[in-house]
């Protein structure tokens, strides 16, 4: 009796691609990669789905975020879950309160309709392969030549080769150290987050003052965003030109939740009494967001065994572009290692269109934090936000 051939496995020659980190980028890099067959493997630092609040609420763009959502096989499923309704804005005059402005989606407008972060991520988890994330793995460094094989160096001691490393580890990516030595720099603007919990019984003016999407007020030096998240929350981002270190300078800390309340009142004495409900009434801690942003252009030799995507890439400021970018990144990328000879090729390829569409765009964003803060801006503003 014939001894049986042993079945090729698929596998034994396919590249290791590791993909750091687990947010909307990475995530859509690894479920793209895998609708087409190509085994991967994400790292994230922290230690499970659950272990933080993913943030607020978001809107995916017809022209990119939702074009890498096609590409994910998961179009249908996002607008399943979406909140068209969320694409309503609303713009107050600080000093008085009145309405001054007010966008209200049609029926059937799904040009950046809004799903919340922590439901898009869990979107995308879903999707993947079980095992496909680990959780636990915090990168410390990426080792090894730039020709490769790339060893991942954790903070908890353990390492893993991979063939390609993309980095979709955000603002601070560690694995943009291998690539270049750029680092973000502070726009001089930074966001202080609020919560809004049960609004529609709990807080019934700050709901009917936001809507079912997102209200904005300014007035040159300071402003406030609001937007309403699902499960019936409401966010509030309070936007001021302060030093990075504004907190510890006064000796303070984020849990000092009424002594920053009694600066903000001091700080917005001029505002409208419905306007600064929001800094009286919020429930838990507040979380300090200075915005950063890499230079412009921010370029570095192509390497065959390492890339950038997203925040790793272009971090800009907060106007909407960042998630559907990276979406966007994330998808391309995908699709030329699917297609490309070789990853080398597919990285080359890629970073061709990533870049000169994202230093575009910074361009124009550069220096835009600061737009936020004038009158009249919350609608142009909230059009790029996520």
């Amino acid at each position: 009796m014939s001894t049986p051939t042993p079945t090729p496995d698929p596998t034994a020659t396919a590249p290791r691609i590791a993909v750091i980190g687990a947010g909307p980028g990475g995530l859509t890099c690894a479920r793209v990669l895998q609708r087409h067959g190509i085994p991967v493997t994400v790292y994230d630092r922290e230690a499970g789905r659950e272990a933080r609040d993913q943030g607020g609420t978001l809107d995916l763009h017809a022209d990119n975020g939702q074009v890498a959502l096609k590409a994910a096989g998961l179009l249908d499923a996002f607008f399943a879950k979406a909140r068209p309704e969320g694409q309503e804005m609303r713009t107050y005059e600080a000093g008085s309160g009145a309405l001054t402005g007010r966008h209200v989606p049609e029926p059937d407008e799904m040009f950046r309709p809004e799903i919340d972060r922590g439901v898009l991520r869990d979107l995308l988890l879903d999707s993947l392969a079980p095992g496909t994330v680990r959780w636990g793995h915090a990168l410390a460094a990426v080792e090894g030549p730039a020709e490769g094989p790339r060893t991942l160096r954790f903070a908890d001691g353990t390492a893993a080769v991979a063939d390609l490393v993309i980095g979709a580890d955000g603002a601070w990516s560690k694995v943009r150290r291998a690539l270049s030595g750029a680092l973000p720099a502070y726009s001089g603007v930074t966001f202080l987050e609020a919560w809004f919990d049960d609004v529609d019984n709990r807080h019934p003016e700050l709901a009917a003052l936001v809507g079912q999407g997102g209200a904005h007020a300014a007035d040159g030096e300071r402003a406030m965003f609001a937007q309403r998240n699902g499960g019936d929350h409401i966010r509030v981002y309070l936007i001021r030109r302060v030093p990075a270190d504004w907190l510890a300078a006064r000796g303070l800390t984020t849990a000092d939740t009424e002594a920053i309340r009694a600066l903000l009142l001091e700080e917005y004495a001029d505002w409208s009494p419905a306007l600064r409900r929001v800094l009286t009434d919020n429930d838990g801690p507040y979380v300090d967001r200075p915005i950063h942003a890499l230079p412009v252009p921010h370029t570095w030799t192509t390497q065959p065994t390492a890339t950038l995507l997203g925040d790793a890439a272009h971090l800009m400021a907060p106007l909407g572009v960042g998630v559907n970018l990276a979406m966007l990144d994330a998808a391309e990328l995908a699709l030329a290692l699917a297609t490309a000879p070789t990853p080398a090729e597919a990285v080359t390829a890629y970073e061709s269109t990533m870049r000169p569409r994202s230093e575009e765009i910074a361009a124009q964003l550069h220096g835009a934090a600061t737009g936020l803060l004038e009158a009249g801006e919350g609608i142009e503003a909230h059009q790029h936000h996520g």
